[in-house]
């Protein structure tokens, strides 16, 4: 594959990250708890980034979920992959640049994702959610 062709199939830092602010918004409109996005680009070589959030229940993490799927199918951006979506304790939508992960209260602490990736710069989740004056 050229160069050219390359840069033309793969997004740009800008895109993903405005991919990845959608799927927050999202999220957050889906009522997701303690949002956090982790810029993955300097440490890791899989994903640019995460998106972490968490519902209370079942149903909620579920909604979570379909929410920033069906948000970013808006955008014509599809996961690569879905794990979990069953047994919703903790949902992974792989989009290959970034990676969203939809946890129970009980799993998010358990796996604590924050603390395992803590050398990642987190970006404010909420930063383009509230209105400028």
């Amino acid at each position: 594959m050229s160069k050219k062709a390359k840069e033309q199939a793969e997004p740009s830092t800008t895109e993903t990250i405005d991919w990845v602010q959608a799927a927050a918004d999202a999220a957050a409109d889906k009522k997701a708890a303690e949002l956090v996005i982790l810029d993955l680009r300097e440490i890791a070589s899989f994903t640019e980034y995460f998106l972490i959030c968490s519902g209370s229940n079942q149903r909620q993490v579920q909604a979570i979920a379909d929410a920033v799927e069906e948000r970013l199918r808006k955008e014509k951006k599809r996961p690569l992959h879905i794990e979990g979506h069953n047994a919703a304790e903790w949902i992974l939508l792989d989009y290959g640049d970034f990676i969203v992960h939809v946890f129970s209260a009980t799993s998010r602490k358990f796996y604590d994702l924050e603390r395992l990736w803590r050398d990642a710069k987190r970006i404010d989740a909420t930063a383009q959610q509230t209105p400028q004056a």
